[in-house]
């Protein structure tokens, strides 16, 4: 939100300050992250170029109460960022009296708030929309510019880069190849369970949780959200709590996964927040509470893993603190970026550094239990069979050779 002074200010008090300010508008501060890392606080490059923060219409001051102004955010239609002043830590007032401290502020100076919660990136194509409600708002298309003469700083994108522009804590530790990913969605969470045990990490099964769609697997990456007990004297101002700001943040291929201290006595998540973590491309949700609306969850094209249903709202038991941040969910440790997977059994943990190996050696695994159901199937012993001995290794890998040929394509033009 922009406020444009209009009288000359020095070294002024929160309430001359407040008096200073002539008009309110909507603006957009626009900024390129791939310029940041050689811009960093100046942000001449990063934000200085033509087009950047457009100003829409405004309000004189007298007006509107600049203690209860509602700016939203809409990108192609959808609001992604909403809130008021009167959750500003710092009043218009304090802002103009600490910024006139240090500088003579004249007629004409536009002075911006911070932004609300789930600023996000955007594209080429996008339409983002910034509204002062009961005011107007700013419109601006996004598009691609022209490429930069190579006589100074290119852009450049780092994972530290990334995080600061999606409003992530920190770089996603791991990135599954599309093997891995396809190893994920197609072995059991029993085998997965094995695997980890063989390589010394025991407590990764996310236990005494159902799925709401046993027919959809799940696969992705952990964004945590943490719930403590409810202290009634503790409330945050605002529309967004620690909750809706984390739905508000995930992003696509990201797991809600909720610490709720396994009570079960109130939802912790209802279908409108689960729709909402959907439409922006969550890829599951996870909690060891209750799950409110739970038939209306089990119709969406969603997983979701809960402990019981329960009706009551979360603010009957829980208070949402934080998120992105370690949880213990059933009891097992979640890490942000942690790889999340799940089937009709269940879900479990994979530490993020071994997911790679454990896809690869998972599938390996279930190819080898597969040869042994026939066998079985076919009325052999298990000896030698399952586990598979070295004896029967050759008769194994010759079985493979021919499973593989005939899941191969077909050669040449369809």
């Amino acid at each position: 939100m922009a406020a444009v002074i209009r009288t000359r200010v020095r070294t002024v008090s929160a309430e001359q300050g407040l008096a200073a300010i002539g008009a309110y508008a909507p603006a957009n501060d626009f900024g390129v992250y791939d310029l940041r890392w050689a811009d960093r606080g100046s942000n001449v490059m990063s934000k200085g170029q033509d087009g950047f923060t457009p100003l829409g219409p405004a309000a004189l001051a007298g007006e509107v109460d600049p203690g209860n102004l509602v700016l939203r955010t809409r990108v192609n239609g959808d609001v992604v960022q909403e809130d008021s002043t009167a959750n500003l830590i710092f009043g218009f007032g304090a802002l103009v009296a600490d910024l006139s401290r240090f500088m003579t502020l004249e007629p004409g100076d536009v002075i911006l708030t911070g932004t609300p919660a789930n600023s996000r990136p955007v594209a080429p194509g996008d339409v983002v929309e910034v509204e002062l409600e009961g005011v107007g708002r700013v419109r601006s298309p996004i598009v691609e510019g022209p490429e930069l003469a190579p006589l100074g700083a290119l852009p450049r994108l780092s994972g530290a880069e990334r995080a600061a522009a999606t409003g992530a804590s920190a770089p996603r530790p791991v990135t599954l190849s599309p093997e891995a990913q396809n190893a994920l969605r197609t072995v059991s969470c029993a085998t997965l369970t094995q695997q980890l045990r063989r390589r010394g990490i025991r407590n990764t099964f996310l236990g005494g949780l159902r799925p709401t769609r046993p027919d959809l697997r799940l696969l992705g990456y952990a964004h945590t959200l943490r719930y403590v007990p409810l202290r009634e004297d503790l409330t945050e101002a605002g529309e967004l709590n620690a909750q809706k700001r984390a739905i508000e943040a995930i992003g696509p291929e990201e797991v809600l996964v909720i610490e709720a201290r396994g009570e079960a006595g109130a939802g912790t998540i209802g279908d409108i927040l689960a729709l909402r973590a959907r439409r922006r491309g969550a890829a599951g949700i996870v909690t060891d509470g209750g799950l409110r609306d739970s038939p209306a969850v089990a119709r969406l094209d969603i997983p979701a893993y809960f402990q019981a249903p329960h009706a009551n709202v979360l603010g009957l038991l829980h208070h949402p603190l934080e998120s992105n941040v370690p949880v213990a969910c059933a009891g097992v440790l979640v890490m942000p970026g942690d790889v999340i997977v799940g089937d009709a059994e269940g879900a479990l943990v994979l530490p993020a550094a071994l997911a790679e190996e454990v896809a690869r050696d998972a599938l390996e695994q279930e190819e080898r239990e597969a040869w042994a159901v026939e066998r079985v199937d076919a009325g052999e012993s298990i000896r030698g069979v399952y586990p598979l001995s070295e004896a029967r290794r050759a008769e194994y890998e010759e079985w493979r050779s021919r499973r593989a040929e005939s899941a191969a394509p077909p050669e040449g033009p369809p």
